[in-house]
């Protein structure tokens, strides 16, 4: 066929299953919660052992384990962010000076 129509009629076939970089995201994320679990029960556990008087370690080993917890959740929570960024759920935000576009298509209201 010629003329300015011509072409294929058939769009390019989409992709099947999640793409390479979602599931790598998805693996820190597991290992981010298991990992923020672990260290909670240990801060808990050596909290409980400081508590009962095992010594001045169990409460260091306590701090260690929450600020090893806090840096975990952290980083989940920002693999999370990056997880809807890959997928499509939200976008990045425009660069400074430059105004929002409207969600959905829409023009903003004045």
């Amino acid at each position: 066929m010629t003329g300015k129509r011509a072409g294929s009629r058939r769009a390019a076939p989409a992709s099947r299953g999640p793409s390479p970089a979602a599931l790598a995201i998805c693996v820190g994320i597991t290992v981010c919660v298991i990992a923020w679990g672990y260290l909670v029960y240990a801060a808990i556990d050596f909290g409980t052992a400081g508590r009962g008087g095992s010594g001045s370690s169990a409460w260091l080993f306590m701090g260690l384990a929450c600020l090893g917890a806090i840096a975990c959740l952290f980083v989940g929570l920002m693999l999370v962010a990056r997880l809807s960024r890959t997928l499509g759920i939200t976008r990045e935000p425009p660069p400074p000076g430059e105004a929002p576009r409207p969600v959905g298509g829409k023009r903003a209201a004045r």
